[in-house]
């Protein structure tokens, strides 16, 4: 099964997105994290949820510019 160069990018794109997330929850848990790291403080839970957040909101503009470039296949 061959990729498309457009398929490619996508998965290029989307991979980055999904990498930076979980250097995010990597910093998030460090930072804020309690009891040796298994446990997040209420500030760092409010981190993670402003992370997600700001994931699904990322996700959804990198979908939306991806979608609306136009590649000459």
């Amino acid at each position: 099964m061959e990729l498309d160069e457009e398929t490619v990018r996508q998965i290029l794109v989307a991979g980055l997105a999904v990498a930076a997330f979980v250097a995010g929850l990597f910093f998030v848990g460090q930072t804020y994290g309690t009891n040796g790291g298994s446990t997040v403080s209420a500030t760092g839970g409010v981190a993670l949820v402003g992370l997600l957040g700001g994931f699904i909101v990322v996700m959804a503009l990198v979908g939306l510019w991806l979608e609306r470039q136009e590649f000459d296949s």
